[in-house]
């Protein structure tokens, strides 16, 4: 499966299998994981085993069962679209491997023993993972000419990357993002207001990670 195809079969998922993730996907996950955070300065991190997180309060309101690895989304102020670009590219990397998987932000319970989180650091939340009960469901898409602005034809790769960007998980699946194709051909992408504005950036990131991998990092630039 590549990424292209994982971020069609990628849906959200709660219930999970009490089945425990293969040691060679643990370290594939944990390179690329290092990958993200030497390239952007993050601090994410694997945390396996865990089932407190999910156990109670939150948790079950948000109707979580059987999460025992997660990543802690770690990183500092200014960072939070990156955090939302690599993270999805490591959602989508644990697709590919044959996992669910789920972005959350505030239903689940804090486990600081677990992970760390520096001086000037802010954990947004966690990515849950493991083996899905069901493989999820896709929510509702959307025209994709509410999400973009354009003079003139649009492009094929425009439109592939915008069909990808409405495949991208949101905060509340709110889609709170526009895309504009410029005249000299480059790309701008920005939120638009939201009463959860604390996820925009991150959502941002986690859209453009979509955009770019369905038009083709080749046929563009970002603005």
């Amino acid at each position: 499966m590549t990424l292209q195809e994982a971020i069609v079969a990628r849906h959200s998922v709660r219930q999970y299998q009490e089945k425990a993730i293969e040691a060679g996907k643990i370290e594939q996950l944990k390179a690329a994981i290092e990958e993200a955070n030497r390239e952007a300065g993050l601090h994410l991190q694997l945390v396996t085993d865990e089932p407190e997180a999910f156990a109670q309060g939150m948790a079950k309101y948000g109707k979580f069962s059987d999460v025992s690895n997660y990543i802690a989304l770690v990183c500092r102020k200014g960072k939070d679209e990156l955090l939302g670009y690599h993270g999805e590219r490591i959602v989508l990397l644990a697709q590919t491997l044959g996992l669910n998987s789920c972005w959350v932000g505030l239903t689940f319970s804090r486990q600081p023993d677990r992970y760390t989180v520096g001086s000037g650091e802010t954990l947004h939340g966690v990515i849950a993972l493991g083996y899905g009960a069901t493989p999820g469901v896709q929510h509702p898409m959307k025209p994709v000419e509410k999400y973009y602005k354009a003079q003139g034809a649009v492009p094929d790769w425009f439109r592939r990357g915008m069909e990808a960007a409405l495949l991208a998980p949101t905060a509340m699946n709110m889609q709170k993002f526009e895309f504009e194709l410029l005249p000299d051909g480059t790309v701008a992408a920005r939120t638009r207001f939201s009463l959860v504005g604390s996820y925009l950036k991150i959502d941002l990131g986690i859209v453009k990670c979509h955009f770019e991998l369905g038009a083709g990092k080749e046929n563009f630039r970002w603005a």
